[in-house]
């Protein structure tokens, strides 16, 4: 509690600034007699001296209710009256009579008071409370204990000031506090769901007056349900035919009510491997138990499909070479679709209907059409058509070239490749070895080998039920190096194969070999010029000359020429220094370079490519 005291008089007064603590200021005297003393309440007015003290002694009186709880301190001209274990019923006037002898007599006045104010205590209603209510419902009740002077109790709504039907008890107690119980009777609304109640306590301090909240509590206001929701919970997105989905419904009052689908009764319905036969409106009401009120919510539920293609023409097809052909493929689908063609992994066309005019062989194949809905991608189906191509025999490389110049008694390999259906048989002309024959896609192949003995034309033809198509290889033979530099003398099927086993072997060593068969030649040339020139060979001169060293060291290369007549031919001394039997030299392991009566051949190994250099 608080404890406060006035002042009187011109000569001393008291002030309290602590609990049960009075503060006695005397003028300074030389001689003095104080008298502390009580006013007696209902007595008429009389006084009661409670202190004594002098020059001296200080002493308190016997038989008052300060006896064993007051004294004083201090010295003269600053003296301390102190009272200890304050009680409410010390609240009353205290008079100080100072005697200072020759100077007079003098008295003060002060009136103690005493403030006291505990905490305050809130608590809400349990049940909670209905909007739909005639009356003031209880909210709150707030309660103050043991508080002096009497405590006041106002009630707030979200800080607003409430002027609500209150009902408030006062109690006194015996022991002079103030116990006060109020109790917050409000008619909520809806909008009262969120708000929150408290209630100030204002009480009195040494000259003011202060206040205290109590912690703010919100009640449960129940109220019917006026909207209720419906939605879908999953899946997300479009729904199509085989998804599961989960309906949800939500009313807006409070307590939930009581929700029924059109199809059962609870808030959440489970619709598992739908059809398109699912779709249409559902409805999910509500009922309020207290006033009968109705409320409802409706969706609509669409379950997307897509049924499977259908293909004209429906199997394969077979079409003459030369006909038209217009495919059509189309799928019945809740949502907008596109549709493309695809043959061997590429688009070849787009929309419903895919034409095919003036069919070749190339034409022939699957066709696969891809009908996808928009914009559920997951709602895809496809179809697929075959289409056959009938007709004659036809050259596959018609253009490539069919003149062809190799040496005698060497062998080339021709290729011919045909497309037809029925799949067409293909013969040659002339003797040799076939050594390759197999079907294709679209007709059929065949390779030939033949040694070059005498000029030739080789035909190759195809032949099937609906016709024959043919093809002509016009083969010179050669005895001399031709003086057209390096030259290519097989067909191109065969070429394609070289080439790629050249390119294995690795192009670097082939141009290795050209370059230094060129410079062999250059410095045999001038070795001959420079013998011609001295005499040593004379033109016209049979028989063999070795212009070789007599011990050639390892890593030479040495060469031995003879006239067109005779029958041996150009020795080659390889860098490891052993001979070849058949005059050949192999050059790195990619081809074999063999003398010729101008100059030299190389040869790639395992194939009919033959280049040629002369020398003049």
């Amino acid at each position: 509690g608080w404890v406060q005291g006035w002042e009187h008089g011109p000569l001393g007064f008291l002030l309290l600034i602590g609990v049960g603590v009075v503060w006695l200021r005397i003028a300074h005297f030389w001689s003095y007699i104080i008298r502390v003393m009580q006013q007696l309440e209902g007595n008429g007015g009389n006084r009661e001296r409670i202190f004594y003290s002098d020059d001296s002694m200080r002493i308190a009186d016997n038989g008052t209710d300060f006896t064993a709880r007051i004294s004083m301190s201090g010295t003269l001209g600053n003296l301390v009256l102190s009272v200890e274990d304050v009680r409410l019923r010390d609240e009353r006037e205290f008079i100080c009579q100072v005697n200072g002898m020759s100077a007079g007599n003098a008295e003060s006045k002060t009136q103690l008071k005493l403030f006291v104010f505990k905490e305050s205590f809130i608590e809400g209603t349990h049940s909670g409370v209905s909007v739909t209510s005639d009356q003031p419902s209880l909210i709150a009740s707030c309660e103050v204990r043991k508080g002096y002077p009497r405590p006041n109790v106002t009630w707030y709504r979200d800080n607003t000031l409430l002027d609500p039907n209150v009902v408030t008890l006062v109690t006194r107690e015996s022991s002079g506090f103030y116990s006060i119980e109020s109790k917050l009777h409000y008619k909520v609304a809806k909008v009262d769901k969120d708000a929150h109640f408290h209630c100030r306590v204002s009480y009195s301090v040494p000259g003011a007056v202060e206040a205290a909240d109590s912690k703010p509590i919100n009640v449960t206001v129940y109220y019917p349900t006026t909207v209720v929701e419906i939605w879908k919970e999953s899946p997300e997105g479009l729904v199509k035919e085989g998804d599961t989905v989960v309906i949800r419904c939500r009313g807006d009052g409070n307590p939930p009510p009581i929700f029924s689908f059109n199809r059962n009764c609870q808030d959440l319905l489970i619709l598992k491997g739908v059809t398109r036969t699912d779709s249409g409106a559902y409805q999910c009401r509500s009922l309020d138990l207290d006033t009968d009120e109705e409320a409802m919510g409706e969706m609509q539920l669409d379950v997307h499909y897509l049924d499977p293609v259908k293909v004209i023409p429906k199997e394969s097809e077979v079409l003459s070479k030369g006909e038209s052909l217009t495919a059509t493929c189309s799928a019945k689908s809740s949502l907008e679709t596109a549709t493309v063609w695809l043959k061997d992994g590429r688009q070849v066309g787009e929309g419903p209907m895919l034409l095919l005019e003036d069919a070749t062989f190339d034409t022939a194949g699957d066709y696969i059409c891809v009908v996808t809905a928009r914009p559920q991608a997951e709602l895809q189906v496809t179809g697929l058509v075959h289409i056959i191509v009938q007709g004659a025999p036809e050259m596959s490389d018609p253009d490539s070239p069919t003149d062809i110049e190799e040496n005698m008694e060497m062998s080339v390999n021709l290729t011919c490749e045909a497309q037809g259906l029925p799949k067409p048989t293909i013969t040659w002309s002339v003797s040799g070895t076939e050594v390759l024959r197999r079907a294709t896609a679209n007709g059929a192949v065949s390779v030939a080998t033949i040694k070059v003995t005498a000029d030739i034309t080789a035909f190759c033809n195809a032949t099937n039920q609906m016709g024959a198509d043919g093809k002509s290889f016009r083969i010179k033979a050669s005895k001399s190096c031709p003086l057209s530099g390096w030259r290519e003398t097989t067909s191109p099927s065969v070429m394609h194969g070289m080439k790629k086993k050249v390119a294995n072997k690795g192009s670097g060593v082939i141009i290795v070999v050209i370059i230094v068969c060129i410079l062999l030649l250059a410095i045999l040339g001038s070795v001959l010029y420079f013998l011609y020139k001295k005499g040593k060979i004379p033109c016209g001169r049979s028989g063999k000359q070795d212009i070789t060293k007599e011990k050639a060291s390892k890593g030479d290369i040495v060469v031995e020429m003879k006239s067109e007549k005779t029958e041996d031919a150009v020795l080659l001394k390889g860098i490891n220094g052993e001979k070849r039997p058949s005059n050949d030299q192999v050059i790195g392991g990619v081809g074999v370079l063999r003398p010729t009566g101008m100059g030299c051949e190389f040869r790639v190994a395992d194939a009919q490519q033959v280049y040629y250099m002369c020398v003049h």
